[in-house]
Order: C-alpha cells, then structure tokens, then sequence
C-alpha cells in the first residue's frame, strides 16, 4: 500500500485534570473502553485484609482517646442514671457521641467538658466517620483515579516497546529486554486474553486487553508513538494483519516479527516487518545440530538464553579500539555494524574497526538479578 493511500491516525491528548472536571461524549466513551482495556500495575499493593485491620485500629484508637479525654474530665458530665462519671461511662460516652447516635443519658454540663467536646471531640467524630466510610469512598474514587493513572501514562510514554503477544514467545521477549537494561514501565504488552494479560501485569509490564488486529487496540498501547514492536501471536494470519496495522499506525518503528513457516516470511516482510524470525525452521535446524553434534547445540542455547554461560552483546568500539584489527579486541568479535551494515568477522573490509562502528561480540554471561 502506497503511504498516500494510509490515513494518518492522530490521538488527541487531554491533560489528566480536564478528563476529571470535563469530558465530551467521545472522551468519555474512550476513557470507559481504556479503563477496561489498559491495565497499569500498582507500585504497592496493600492486601484488602490489611486495610481493613488499618481502618480497625484506627477507628479503635480514635474511641480510645474520646474515653480518655471524658474520663479525664469526668467531674464535667452528668450521667441521669447516677449522676457520676466513671470509665466504662466514658467509653459508653464516646462510643454513642462517635456514631452520632448521641442519646442524651450522659451530658456535659460544665464549661471545660462543652468546649472539650468543641474542640477536640466533634474533630474526633469526624475522624472517626471518615475512617468508617472510607472504604465506600475509596470504590468511589478508584474509578477516577485509575482514569487520571492512565491519562497521565499515555501523555509521558513514548519510544517504548510493544510486545503484542505474551505467551511463550513473547515472554521469553519480555524476559530479554528486561535482561538487556530495558525498564519494565517501558514495555506494554498486548494480548487479546484478559488472563494473559492480567499475567502480564502481574509482572509488573502495563497491559492492554483486545484484538491486536484492530486499530483502537494498538493506538491504547501506544503504538503510534513507540519505537520497537514485537508481534508474537499464535498464527502467521494474525502475525500478518498486526504487521500491517502497526506499520500503517508507526512508519519509523523497528518492527520484529515471528511466524512458524518459512513461506509466511517474506508477506511478513512486505507487511513492513523489518526482521522476520521463523520459528519452525529455527527449531528444525535447532534438532538437526543437536543430532549431529550436541557440544554445539549446548553452545547455540546457552548464545539464546540470556544471562547463562555465554552471551551475545552487542556494544560500540571503544576509543582504544579504534583502528585495530577485530581479532585484537579483548572480547571474541564475530561480526561489526557499519554504516548500518552487517560485515562478519571473514569480511576483507575488516582490516581494521573505525569509529562510530559497532561490534557483535562472544561475552561472558552476567546474571540477572531475580526478582523478589
């Protein structure tokens, strides 16, 4: 398809206080299919058992210190029963002055025990009533503030990386770019299952539920302003249509592609993948060396799995380097980026490295840290 014939898809940005105080009728909408659909994992995660023993102690403490302060004060109040004040009467006090049920049995009558009540039991009623309606309060609000979370995600994030599709090979994906330095609030994962997608959260990734194929789908993942792009569905079909949804969304991404047959491959391409990984024929040839010689098997998966025995790196020349021959570099150089081109280390041009070149070296793994 030529580019005069895609259409040119623009997302309106709203700051995340006008979506509060004012929305039309299709921002509203938005917002409503983005709160379902756009999942942003919560930095602390209180369980629900625990805020509500919080709320306990505190509504608690609060009776505490209203019996102390009548108690302390006793000589102030007049019980119609008896006509003295001692604890359990305080607490019987604080308790129907809190819940404002306030039934009369027990008055302050002197001046200290009325102004006590003015400025230090009436706070305490309201305290106490916020903390037993907070919970209502805190349903409430959540919907809003899951809508200001993600307005204000979707106005920062920009150059991430889109992994649509996060089953095994995407979260074998997902997995490298967080090995190779790539912060997980960078990376949004799209997948078309809520439970993966919520697995996907769970991992700390933002997720977005819904048809990778679907131009609303990629544009709430971000995908127009994204700088690589993953796609790793189930079948080569919807491999294809994603491709070509993202590349008409995002012409300047570096799209990366699997498929599971080699003649899928060069559609992908036309798509606008800019690299194509065939995972059947990769497996096949993967079985192939195993039988004829399992050392290099072992050597080839060891190259593929970050962080054990030996890994693949990719890095810039440095200063010293420069004007050396590949073989001289500390590490095993087995191919150089030049001028945005691939040579490998039997190149004739390969005399020596230039700067501004970059080397594919042989390196000694370094683990990654687990997660807690």
């Amino acid at each position: 398809m030529k580019d005069e014939q895609r259409p040119a898809h623009h997302v309106e940005r709203v700051s995340p206080l006008r979506s509060v105080w004012y929305r039309s009728r299709s921002e509203a909408r938005d917002d409503v299919e983005a709160g379902r659909a756009i999942v942003i994992p919560n930095q602390t995660a209180t369980p629900p058992l625990l805020q509500v023993l919080r709320r306990l102690a505190l509504s608690l403490l609060v009776v505490a210190v209203t019996t102390a302060i009548v108690y302390a004060d006793r000589a102030g109040y007049h019980d119609n029963a008896d006509g003295s004040v001692d604890l359990l009467d305080a607490a019987y006090y604080a308790t129907v002055t809190l819940s404002t049920t306030g039934y009369g049995d027990i008055t302050p009558y002197s001046d200290s025990a009325r102004l006590v009540n003015i400025l230090a039991v009436t706070p305490l009623r309201v305290l106490f009533l916020i903390i037993l309606v907070g919970t209502t309060l805190e349903v409430l609000t959540e919907r809003t503030r899951q809508q200001v979370r993600i307005h204000r995600w979707r106005a920062k994030i920009q150059d991430h990386v889109v992994v649509i599709g996060y089953g095994t090979k995407g979260r074998h994906a997902v997995q490298t770019l967080i090995g190779q330095g790539i912060p997980r609030e960078r990376i949004v994962v799209v997948d078309a299952q809520r439970k993966t997608a919520t697995a996907a959260s769970d991992d700390g990734l933002v997720s977005v539920t819904g048809d990778a194929t679907r131009t609303d789908t990629l544009v709430k993942a971000e995908v127009p302003r994204a700088s690589r792009i993953i796609i790793a569905p189930q079948r080569d079909d919807t491999a294809t249509l994603v491709t070509l949804t993202a590349r008409q969304l995002n012409r300047r991404a570096t799209i990366v592609a699997a498929v599971r047959e080699d003649e899928n491959a060069p559609l992908l391409k036309q798509s606008g993948a800019d690299t194509v990984i065939t995972t059947s024929s990769a497996a096949g040839r993967l079985l192939g060396v195993s039988m004829v010689s399992p050392p290099v098997a072992r050597t080839l998966e060891s190259l593929m799995t970050l962080g054990t025995g030996l890994d693949l790196v990719e890095r810039p020349i440095t200063p010293e380097e420069a004007g050396l021959s590949p073989r001289a570099c500390e590490d095993v150089v087995v191919a150089v980026v030049r001028n945005r081109q691939l040579l490998d280390y039997s190149d004739p041009q390969l005399n020596e490295l230039r700067a501004g070149d970059r080397v594919i070296t042989v390196a000694r793994a370094v683990p990654t840290p687990e997660e807690d």
